[in-house]
């Protein structure tokens, strides 16, 4: 203790201890004390010169500093300080020390030595070397996987002294080695909760270096960003960024925006989750703003950005379609888009604000036709109101306003576009001649206005957005060739194309606008997007004659640099013409169009210059996503889309200018057996639709049917059941009364025996006629219902007779015989049904007689002939019986033929009926045309008869012969015109 205080303490005489036999006896001290004071003072020690002696520390200390981790863990205050100290060999950040100042007191001045001694390098140098040293430490912790792990697990002692330090030691080492430790976190058993512990701290300043530690973890990692995901980090987060008052709060919830755009950028997993929690339902109040946007504070500038960036991150462009088709619809349904549309036309907003808003909406509504409709519907809050395109327009072609704002606004209009057929239309429709109006501003007339102003950037903005009204639609091209501009007073009018062509071919004559590059190479991208895939546009600009040499003249000179792009547009624009050509002009078929170029060109030549485009530079830059961004407007040059066209036109315009006209013959010839092909494989595909449609129609009846036979078969089974049991019961009761005539001959006893069986069989009898008798009172209440039905048919038969005519007459009358032929055969066959009924009521009555009678032996013999008499008369009424039933059954089927018969009858009656009130409706109508006609025919005999008298008057003749046709026309007019009312009154 005494030799620790003399090296800390006092200055002794003799000479000073260099830093690294101070550091080296430090370490021996850690290394061997048994006391945990002594160990504490030279830990502490070690950190006060951690700072200066960085590496000196770093090379001896580190090892005893783990050591001290592992052992000393009952201790806090130890272990915050080894925490401190390996920090500070490890962080590469430019930090005061914070050590307490007894520390300081306590340190005596040592002074310099080794590689730190007299090095005069710069502060680049020795910065670098800074860093360096941070990454040779840092891989020296890491050099064992355990040190990490024991750090995750030092994490959960929840004293500050141990908890802070730790939080910033893992940072530090997340900054120099990110990828190496992320994987032992991952791997590590709850490594990533532990971690996400941190923001639950009380503790702000612990909770705050949680968020930026987490930051530093969810780099690049997507399996630790979809943990951390998992682990509740979305509510937790939201929560912070709330209660730290949203686009209002400090660092804090710059720190929070920082590590949510981290979880959710380029994770499609993450990014569903945080749309299926309700997550952008929250994001709403972040952009409430009020009437007052002045003076915002740096930290709220900075807020907004990172949120309007947090937007922008789930409907990117590069996610997947149908997230980012998901997120721009639960963005609409919140109210978040137009509460970003309220502050795009809000007044006092931050310039930069401004701008990532109008970016921000431009991906919510980029491809999303509901978003697309509600945006074009934005009205900006001016007087009177006027629709935000035309406002962000005006912005666009005003060369005053910032080139990132105009850019912005480039790209909100391209977005607008996207997949927008309808918003093109409309776009379009503002230029046409029947809807332009005088008294307000269109969004055609902005961009008219910025295709010919005088600054070039205003050119190029207006045509590419021009070009974006007419992607991918041929109805709006061959619509935009209506478009007429009056160039001058006393010109006539010319068109929107000639118009373009006239700018690029005069150059320098109209106030050097053709000269510019920027504004050549606009008009150029414009002119090949309305004319590709649309044959009446190609035949519109070569109609021009002056457009073909000037293309041809523009390929073949020898130009510099510069020219060098404009000669590889022009060089697609003829390719385009060529390509594209439907040979109605005979001076321009695409043959003449070939040999032209071939001999004033070359192809070789005008292969090299079409080449060109896809080389340039920017044409990359510009190929790699949507948003226009540029790093000044003189690299303003290509288009994302147009990029996509050229990829598509340079082959097969490369393809066309080699081709011969029999290979083009050959070409045409196999596209048109394709076609044909093409078409009778659609002829099939209908045919074998249209049989699966009739197989599965079959398939569905078959199985009607068969339900219908199992049910019919069910109902014949059952029948066959009652017609067996009627079979058993007519054996049985044959076998009962053969038993009953053996017994009128035998004892008494055996004769009541058989008395009380015969009794049995009788009631059955009974049953039997009452069944039948209840049979008769239903066939009669039918019979009944039938004939109501049969007359009140007849009444409507005889009255459709009367009104048709004899021959509907005949067949009805034909039918109502057979109805009176049907009817005096039910009637007999019911009277003798009743017949049949008595005689069997008198059977059973005198068998009941019989069976209550004695049976003296004198008369069996006549008894014996009643029964065999009685049994002859059951099994002729069963049998006649079964006759009944089954004319009754044939009666049901004639009388449903002839209901069917009368229903098709009164059907037709029917549709006689209306057909003659058709003609009857259509003579009324030739009548009330004759009676116009006669009304016209009358007023022009009048007006013939008036001139001819203004004639006389006048003193003209009249021919006698034209005068007696007049009369005897006006006579066969009234003529007809007696006749029609004579038949009128009949």
């Amino acid at each position: 203790m005494n030799f620790f205080r003399g090296v800390m303490g006092g200055q002794p005489a003799g000479p000073q201890p260099t830093g690294a036999e101070t550091i080296h006896k430090l370490c021996d001290r850690v290394a061997s004390s048994t006391l945990l004071e002594d160990r504490r003072d030279a830990v502490r020690a070690l950190k006060s010169l951690s700072k200066k002696y960085r590496f000196e520390v770093g090379t001896q200390a580190m090892d005893h500093l783990v050591h001290v981790l592992q052992t000393d863990r009952s201790d806090s205050e130890i272990l915050g300080y080894a925490l401190d100290t390996l920090y500070n060999i490890i962080c590469n950040d430019e930090e005061e020390e914070q050590d307490e100042s007894e520390d300081m007191a306590a340190t005596p001045p040592i002074p310099v030595s080794g590689k730190h001694k007299n090095m005069p390098v710069s502060d680049e140098n020795a910065q670098k070397q800074e860093e360096d040293l941070g990454v040779l430490f840092t891989d020296k912790f890491l050099g064992d996987s355990e040190n990490v792990t024991l750090l995750l697990t030092l994490l959960e002692e929840f004293d500050f002294h141990v908890r802070w330090p730790g939080v910033k030691l893992l940072t530090a080492l997340l900054k120099n080695q990110c990828n190496q430790v992320q994987g032992v976190i991952l791997v590590s058993p709850m490594g990533v909760s532990r971690l996400m512990d941190l923001l639950a701290d009380s503790r702000e300043v612990i909770r705050n270096d949680g968020l930026l530690l987490l930051q530093q973890l969810t780099k690049g990692n997507a399996a630790i960003q979809k943990i951390v995901a998992f682990e509740n980090a979305f509510e937790r987060l939201l929560d912070i960024i709330t209660e730290e008052g949203s686009s209002d709060g400090g660092i804090v919830v710059e720190d929070c925006l920082l590590l949510l755009v981290n979880l959710l950028k380029n994770n499609s997993s993450n990014q569903n989750f945080f749309k299926e929690g309700s997550y952008i339902q929250r994001m709403k109040p972040w952009f409430e703003v009020g009437d007052d946007n002045s003076g915002w504070s740096a930290q709220k500038v900075t807020n907004l950005h990172l949120m309007l960036q947090l937007v922008r991150v789930m409907v990117s462009p590069v996610n997947s379609p149908g997230a980012t088709s998901s997120c721009q619809k639960s963005m609409y349904q919140c109210g978040l888009l137009q509460q970003l549309c309220t502050i795009l036309m809000a007044t006092g907003v931050p310039a930069d604000i401004l701008t990532e808003t109008i970016n921000t909406v431009s991906e919510v509504i980029r491809g999303s036709q509901i978003n697309q409709d509600y945006f074009a519907s934005v009205n900006a809050p001016s007087n009177p109101p006027r629709p935000a395109i035309v406002v962000l327009l005006m912005s666009m072609v005003n060369e005053r306003q910032p080139f990132v704002l105009r850019c912005a606004v480039l790209y909100c209009f391209q977005c607008f576009l996207y997949k927008n057929q309808k918003g093109q239309g409309e776009i379009v429709a503002t230029l046409l001649p029947s809807t332009i109006d005088a008294n307000s501003i269109s969004a055609g007339q902005l961009l008219c206005g910025g295709l010919f102003s005088t600054d070039s950037l205003s050119n190029w903005c207006a045509a590419v957005a021009l070009a974006h009204a007419l992607q991918d639609n041929l109805t709006q091209k061959e619509q935009l060739l209506r478009v007429q501009l009056a160039t001058s007073l006393g010109k006539p009018p010319v068109s929107l194309l000639q118009q373009c062509t006239n700018i690029l071919s005069q150059g320098d004559k109209i106030n050097r606008r053709g000269s510019k590059v920027q504004t050549r190479v606009g008009l150029l991208m414009l002119l090949c997007t309305w004319i590709s895939n649309c044959p009446i546009a190609v035949t519109h600009f070569l109609h021009n004659q002056e457009n073909v040499p000037f293309l041809t003249g523009q390929i073949s000179e020898n130009l510099g640099e510069d020219e060098r792009l404009v000669q590889g547009l022009c060089a697609l624009l003829l390719g385009i013409c060529i390509y594209y050509n439907d040979n109605s002009l005979e001076n321009y078929t695409k043959e003449k169009l070939k040999q032209l170029i071939e001999k004033r060109i070359g192809k070789e030549n005008f292969v090299e210059k079409l080449g060109f485009v896809t080389k340039h530079e920017l044409y990359s830059r510009a190929a790699q996503k949507p948003q226009p961004v540029f790093p000044s407007p003189e690299q303003m040059l290509f288009d994302h889309e147009f990029t996509k066209l050229v990829k598509e036109l340079e082959g097969v315009i490369t393809k066309a200018v080699h081709k011969t006209s029999e290979e083009e013959k050959k070409e045409e010839e196999v596209k048109k057996t394709l076609e044909q092909h093409d078409s009778i494989v659609i002829q099939y595909k209908d045919l074998i639709r249209d049989q699966d449609t009739q197989i599965q129609e079959l398939r569905e009846q078959v199985s009607t049917l068969s339900l219908n036979s199992e049910q019919m078969q069910t109902q014949i089974t059952q029948q066959q059941s009652q017609i067996q049991q009627h079979k058993d019961q007519y054996n049985i009761l044959k076998l009962k009364l053969g038993k009953d005539s053996q017994g009128l001959s035998s004892s008494q006893g055996e004769g009541a025996h058989v008395n009380g069986l015969h009794s049995e069989e009788l009631s059955q009898l009974r049953e039997e006629v009452e069944e039948l008798r209840r049979q008769h009172t239903l066939q009669h209440t039918q019979l009944s219902e039938k004939d109501s039905l049969i007359n009140t048919l007849r009444c409507e038969a005889e009255a459709a007779q009367t009104a048709e005519g004899g021959a509907e007459g005949s067949d009805n009358t034909a039918l109502l015989r057979e109805v009176e032929s049907l009817r005096s055969r039910v009637q007999a066959q019911c009277a003798e049904i009743s017949q049949l009924q008595t005689e069997r009521q008198e059977l059973i009555r005198r068998a009941e007689a019989v069976s209550s009678a004695p049976a003296p032996s004198i008369e069996s013999s006549a008894d014996t002939a009643k029964v065999s008499e009685l049994e002859s008369r059951l099994a002729a009424q069963t049998t006649e019986t079964e006759r009944l039933k089954e004319e009754c059954r044939g009666l049901r089927e004639g009388r449903a033929g002839l209901e069917q018969q009368l229903a098709s009858a009164q059907s037709t009656v029917a549709i006689e009926q209306t057909e003659k009130t058709k003609l009857q409706q259509e003579v009324q109508e030739s009548k009330k045309e004759q009676d116009d006609l006669l009304m016209l025919l009358a007023d022009q005999d009048q007006k013939i008869l008036y001139l001819k008298q203004r004639l006389k008057d006048l003193g003209e003749t009249i021919d006698e012969e034209e005068e007696d046709e007049l009369d005897a026309r006006d006579q066969f007019d009234d003529d007809e015109d007696e006749e029609e009312e004579e038949e009128n009154n009949d």
